[in-house]
């Protein structure tokens, strides 16, 4: 017995049909939290943007996996073993030698802190701002309460001056005599 005269599988009399094209996945949502971008998938089966986030959910998956492992019996056992094994290579540690120092020491010279000095004349500046009571600083701007005397500030420094930079901290730099 012999082939059949006509065929209907051969590609003689297939040629009526139009061809289908290859059908590409829809777009999808990248499953890495916090990324969440559309994307056309090259195959079917891929759930991430980028090769990035790929690897991104990889760690996740694996420190997840190790958080649930540490909840079991064996993975606290374990971590315990592991944590008693850090301390005793802690303790038995042998402390660092002190390096011995090849440069020479180093020697500050009487003009290294020419330039941050400070003339005497600023210092008794200096010291006859911070004279001033807490009180008169805070104080200085409001007015004295309603039916009181004009003397009701009395208790307060009248005579001292109000400056803002005493509030507002400067760099401070220290005055060294020369010896």
């Amino acid at each position: 017995m012999g082939p059949s005269e006509s065929p209907t599988g051969h590609p003689e009399n297939q040629e009526g049909r139009p061809k289908r094209l290859a059908r590409r996945p829809r777009t999808r949502l990248c499953l890495l939290k916090g990324c969440e971008q559309r994307f056309h998938p090259r195959q079917v089966s891929q759930r991430y943007c980028s090769e990035g986030c790929q690897k991104s959910a990889r760690k996740w998956s694996r420190w997840k996996a190790q958080q649930r492992y540490r909840t079991t019996k064996a993975g606290r056992q374990k971590r315990n073993g592991q944590s008693r094994c850090y301390r005793e290579r802690v303790r038995s540690r042998k402390p660092p030698e002190p390096e011995a120092v090849d440069e020479g020491a180093r020697v500050i010279t009487k003009n290294f802190f020419r330039g941050l000095l400070r003339p005497a004349r600023l210092l008794r500046e200096i010291r006859a701002r911070t004279a001033k009571s807490l009180a008169t600083l805070l104080l200085a701007g409001v007015p004295a309460c309603a039916g009181a005397g004009p003397r009701a500030r009395a208790a307060l420094e009248t005579g001292a001056r109000l400056s803002l930079d005493i509030l507002i901290h400067r760099l401070v730099l220290a005055y060294i005599q020369p010896v």
